[in-house]
């Protein structure tokens, strides 16, 4: 889907990017990762020239990104960025409809694909449709960001720091929501984020950069056991790391025979929150629940720390 090829941005004396080479695959989550000023933001700026290189290309379905016309480039890609981006003195439902008006959707159209998307994001259309951003929450004005960013059906997403503002319960569920969105709709995002707890969670693939320049570029499960720098090893955090191991796997392959007491969990929650779960709530074991609350078996506090112990 997307092929940056040797990417260079050179201010003055200044290389904010310097000769970056990645692909990212057709319904791939991709996170970048690194400190401020890593040059992450820059690099992504460039896919959709908010930033025009200094020298390399970025091929969009192996369309080069500079043949094309800024704004018919950008109309094909949505943007999310941190605070939102929302027009104030618009309602939910023209706020999202803005890219498709541009492109000349007829009006039935465009209230089928606002509805469709309220609907997708769990904000009531009947509801939702008719407030302004600031009669939203922090995580509701979120969720319409996004929702106005695939509003004309983009292949592809770019996320610049999207839930930097938001607080950690809402933070949480927004990852969440926008993995299971992008599930649904199979579409393409590169994500920038100065968080690497947020990177694994989310990517399929992980790219680390540090000083302008790509570190490493791999899976989250090759980044957290074979990081490719001591620098890399240091944002993982060599203590963290089998826990983190941990949220890359589902309870689903951890479910033993038997009985619990108490709440279940749920089949695809991730080992490490439900190893949080059990902690927090003194308890042995849980019993496991697929989706439509069938009981399959229990998870034990023992295995759980078992697993993490062979992480190490």
């Amino acid at each position: 889907m997307i092929a940056i090829e040797e990417l260079t941005k050179i201010y003055g004396s200044d290389v904010a990017v310097e000769d970056v080479s990645m692909v990212v695959d057709a319904g791939e989550l991709s996170v970048v990762v690194g400190a401020s000023g890593a040059g992450k933001s820059t690099l992504m700026r460039m896919v959709n020239r908010l930033v025009e290189p200094t020298s390399g290309r970025v091929l969009i379905d192996g369309e080069d990104a500079a043949g094309l016309p800024v704004h018919e480039l950008r109309r094909r890609i949505g943007y999310v960025i941190q605070n939102h981006g929302l027009f104030p003195h618009r309602t939910v439902a023209q706020n999202i409809a803005t890219v498709p008006a541009l492109l000349g959707w007829s009006r039935r159209r465009i209230a089928a694909r606002v509805e469709e998307l309220l609907l997708l994001f769990q904000l009531d259309p009947a509801a939702f449709a008719g407030r302004h951003p600031h009669e939203l929450s922090g995580g509701q004005q979120q969720r319409v960001g996004v929702a106005r960013a695939l509003a004309a059906e983009p292949k592809l997403l770019l996320m610049d720091e999207p839930f930097g503002a938001l607080d950690p319960l809402v933070r949480a569920k927004a990852q969440e929501d926008l993995k299971a969105i992008q599930r649904h709709l199979s579409t393409t995002i590169i994500f920038v984020t100065h968080d690497m707890e947020e990177a694994i969670r989310l990517g399929d693939r992980i790219a680390v950069m540090d000083g302008g320049k790509l570190i490493q570029y791999a899976s989250p499960a090759e980044i957290l056991v074979h990081p490719a720098t001591p620098f890399v090893g240091e944002l993982i955090g060599v203590g963290d790391r089998p826990f983190r191991l941990l949220s890359l796997e589902t309870v689903a392959h951890e479910v033993e025979p038997g009985e619990a007491q108490g709440a279940a969990v749920a089949a695809d929650a991730d080992l490490r929150n439900v190893l949080a779960e059990l902690l927090w709530s003194r308890r042995a074991a849980a019993p496991v629940a697929e989706r439509d609350g069938r009981v399959i078996g229990r998870i034990t506090l023992a295995r759980l720390i078992e697993r993490a112990g062979t992480r190490t």
